[in-house]
């Protein structure tokens, strides 16, 4: 369970992650922002309790593993690993540069330690559950790790990841949690206007999927919601998480044209005079 004490060191993280994130789209001059701000408290929370993983020895054969589906929020990705140690935080400046590891989309050729590359949108789901269908015949009943694949809402516009939900609950893979960014926007505007996804839940259910409704940006009940989810062993299990995109700016919140956009100058100061006031320095 999650200490109060524990819930302000994540608040802080999650602030200082929002604060590198700010400052790599600056630097890049391009890349997607409300996305990644709004998934901050999400991987940060993954990443600093939730996780079994090793920084130091990524390729650990008991590591749970994410599959990150919507890749162009890749900016949270890279700003959350750094932070827990797999990368220097000064390469988070490298961002969509020439030459770099840190590509606009996930590559993991470049960085093997992450375990896909992605960016075409409906396809991670799919990775994911190959991933628990091979735990399976590997482990049997004996499987000790989870595969999460964290998606956006906007990406279930895509039949492929009806394709993934169908054969997930096909198979009852128990040991499969997908996150669902339920932030209601995506690059044309709203997801209710352009093609309208509720009941979304109701969806989930009639694939053969346990459903766990919560708040994307809440450390408690997000932790509630993964320790039930954990504990499911009778079929797969979707977290659709209720997110802000562009939490923690407030221009930034809520307006999905920040969905593709990267801050000016002036933005990303004043972006970052907002965060840096959260946690001001003694």
């Amino acid at each position: 369970m999650l200490t109060d004490k524990k819930i302000k060191e994540l608040r802080k993280k999650a602030n200082d992650i929002r604060i590198s994130i700010i400052e790599m789209l600056l630097e890049a001059k391009s890349g997607h922002t409300a996305g990644s701000l709004g998934m901050t408290d999400i991987f940060t929370l993954l990443y600093f309790h939730t996780l079994k993983h090793d920084p130091k020895n990524p390729a650990w054969e008991k590591r749970d593993r994410l599959i990150l589906s919507n890749g162009h929020i890749c900016p949270v990705y890279y700003a959350t690993m750094a932070h827990a140690g797999y990368f220097p935080i000064a390469e988070l400046k490298t961002l969509r540069k020439l030459g770099t590891r840190l590509q606009g989309h996930p590559h993991h050729e470049y960085m093997p330690w992450l375990e896909t590359s992605s960016g075409p949108l409906g396809s991670g789901l799919s990775q994911a559950v190959g991933m628990a269908l091979a735990d399976r015949m590997d482990y049997g009943e004996n499987i000790r790790r989870f595969i999460y694949c964290l998606m956006s809402d906007g990406e279930l516009n895509e039949g492929n990841s009806w394709e993934g939900a169908m054969l997930a609950g096909k198979y009852k893979l128990r040991n499969l949690i997908a996150i669902v960014d339920r932030n209601n926007i995506q690059i044309e505007g709203h997801t209710e206007d352009v093609m309208p996804l509720e009941p979304l839940a109701d969806k989930w259910k009639s694939f053969g999927w346990h459903v766990i409704e919560t708040v994307g940006h809440d450390f408690r009940s997000l932790d509630e919601a993964l320790q039930e989810a954990q504990a499911i062993f009778e079929k797969p299990i979707v977290i659709i998480a209720h997110t802000v995109p562009g939490k923690g700016v407030s221009f930034m919140e809520r307006d999905y044209k920040w969905h593709g956009k990267s801050p000016n100058k002036e933005e990303a100061e004043k972006a970052l005079q907002e965060l840096k006031a959260n946690f001001p320095k003694a």
